[in-house]
């Protein structure tokens, strides 16, 4: 995980101090209503359920004393009951971290840094206070009839902020997961950081990053050693020091290496990983993993005018533009068209079936492997694989809504374009939030304005970002669960044969022959993957800031870590699995 500290690093420090579940008033109320029902018709007969458990070793065994409800006559319903009563309590042990904000709510009373989009407008980048009242009042009691109450600027609505507030029934709970490493659940880095703060360096430099992204929109990812943009973009980040993604030997960041993670293996081939290019079948359905784009060279809210409808919520009555050609994945705005309109866990699922395709042999961990009797069905076989995938996805998203929306309200780049613009152009005096000067004295944000006439960020998409903050993002945090699961079931040292890459055009495929052609391996292409549908959806269609996704992939992880570990106390199988974490450690799974 990247140093992202800037400035705001405690708790004291930011505009919304730690999170204490005990202060939030709908958790505290429905934690109030569970436990009183759960005591009453469940354990009141038997205070011992809660005698010592351990986290990961002991399944049933930490709640053996207690005595279950009546009408369960059958010993396995027994075993059920104490085994569920155990799992809920070794996740109750996990402590809440602290949830610490990048202090800009506090910071800058007019909300110019706050994710406000959707709400009633004053002007560019200036929200309606009374609108954004109504918004925390909210979030503030959780009451559904309050986000009933919510002022809009137009007829577009805000994106499930109510999921945040979801319960699952499995893994650690939301509130868990923050500005803290996550021992319980295998992770020793800080799973949930805060952001850069708006008049950060940090934040600078992740938006003259986004500049670069839509000037490359267009360009094939193969094209990108002979294209000047991309050439002046990788010279331009070479020079900031904050940036977070990888650097080669010399410390230079190279065309090749844009818009790229810097977990393991991700450097390693082409850009697009082989799980999004390769050919494979959903069963008897063949699958060439061609796509359908948009056109080219159509881009949007560059003009202050639309800037203010798209903020509003009010339609612009724009449409993206199909392209008619099918097109293997080779460029950002097919990225971006794919994200547009994915099924979140889509990716990960046709990995799993390229994976099958490949012929990758399970993880060697798997109670199967090595079987001369039996194979893995509906535990640790493909009805299993293909379903936890969803599952998990579902989990993850929960998880990443709580901290969009009750902890971060991170805005959305293109609000730092509108930032941009007004100081551009001699209006910063309407607003309180500031910009570093490595952004306005940028070669990028000048390169966008010789295009497009305006300083604003260039979209992707008509109505720019989708209706929720920005961090961290839903399609990492998504991605980060789910390839975590596909490396707990298949082999991640495998290396992939026949390494591919499309044309220029997207029309065809063709053998890599890079030097480091046979290094590919499913773990490397898998963390690959997540970051380009996660870069793709955000930094290459300009609705999402690196540090988004590069957080939300440790989040995804260890939440797929929660959930497996509980997950291990189910099974007859006994087993120990291991697997390549996204930080290049080894996490463990066992029932042993």
């Amino acid at each position: 995980m990247k140093d992202m500290s800037n400035g705001a690093a405690g708790a004291g420090n930011t505009g919304r101090p730690s999170v204490d579940a005990s202060k939030g008033p709908t958790r505290r109320k429905l934690f109030g209503q569970v436990g009183a029902t759960f005591a009453a018709g469940m354990l009141g007969r038997n205070a011992s359920v809660f005698g010592q458990s351990s986290r990961s070793g002991d399944g049933a065994g930490g709640a053996r004393n207690i005595d279950p409800p009546e009408a369960a006559s059958h010993s396995r319903v027994h075993q059920s009951f104490a085994l569920r009563v155990s799992i809920a309590r070794n996740e109750a042990e996990i402590s809440v971290p602290p949830h610490t904000t990048n202090g800009d709510e506090a910071r800058y009373s007019d909300q110019s840094a706050t994710y406000t989009k959707g709400l009633l407008q004053d002007g560019p980048c200036k929200v309606n206070l009374y609108a954004y009242e109504t918004l925390k009042t909210a979030l503030k009691s959780g009451e559904p009839q309050d986000f009933e109450k919510i002022k809009l600027g137009g007829t577009r609505k805000l994106n499930g902020p109510q999921g945040g507030l979801t319960f699952d029934l499995e893994g650690s709970d939301s509130i868990q997961f923050g500005n803290a490493p996550s021992h319980d659940n295998q992770e020793d880095c800080v799973v949930v950081p805060p952001p850069p703060a708006l008049a950060s360096a940090a934040y600078g430099t992740e938006l003259v990053e986004l500049y670069w992204a839509s000037l490359l929109r267009d360009v094939a990812f193969t094209d990108y050693a002979t294209s000047s943009v991309a050439n002046a973009a990788a010279q331009e980040l070479s020079t900031m020091q904050g940036y977070a993604g990888p650097r080669n030997s010399s410390g230079q960041v190279t065309p090749d290496l844009l818009f790229r993670g810097a977990s393991q293996g991700e450097t390693v081939g082409p850009y697009l990983s082989q799980f999004f290019i390769t050919p494979t079948a959903f069963g008897a359905q063949a699958m060439s993993q061609q796509m359908t784009s948009y056109l080219s060279n159509l881009d949007y809210m560059t003009d202050i005018s639309t800037f203010q409808q798209v903020q509003n919520g009010i339609s612009t009555g724009l449409v993206n533009q199909t392209d008619a050609q099918p097109r293997y994945m080779h460029d950002g705005r097919g990225l971006g068209a794919y994200t547009h309109v994915d099924v979140l866990y889509q990716a990960y699922f046709t990995a799993y079936l390229v994976l099958n395709t490949l012929g990758v042999p399970l993880n060697p961990g798997n109670p199967y492997a090595e079987s001369k009797t039996q194979n893995g069905f509906g535990s640790f076989g493909q009805p299993h694989i293909a379903s936890l995938l969803a599952e998990v996805s579902t989990r993850a998203l929960n998880a990443v809504w709580y901290q969009k929306w009750f902890v971060h309200m991170r805005h959305r780049p293109e609000s730092g374009g509108g930032i941009a613009h007004l100081i551009a152009t001699g209006q910063g005096g309407t607003i309180q939030g500031k910009l570093s000067s490595n952004v306005m004295n940028s070669k990028g944000l000048q390169a966008s304005f010789n295009k497009y006439g305006t300083y604003l960020l260039s979209q992707a998409f008509p109505e720019g970002s989708p209706m929720h903050p920005a961090y961290p993002t839903g399609h990492g945090t998504v991605g980060g669960a789910c390839i975590t699961i596909l490396k707990f079931f298949f082999d991640g040292n495998f290396v992939l044969p026949n390494a591919l890459v499309p044309s220029g055009d997207g029309l065809a495929l063709g053998s890599y022959s890079g030097a480091d052609a046979g290094q590919l391996t499913v773990n490397g292409e898998l963390n690959k993957l997540a970051h380009n549908v996660s870069f793709g959806h955000g930094i290459l269609c300009g609705i999402h800031w690196r540090s988004d996704t590069d957080s939300s992939m440790v989040l995804g992880e260890a939440v797929a870590i929660s959930i497996l570990q509980d997950k291990a106390q189910t099974f007859n199988e006994k087993f120990t699995v291991h697997f390549t974490k996204l930080d290049g450690t080894r996490a463990t799974i066992s029932n042993l």
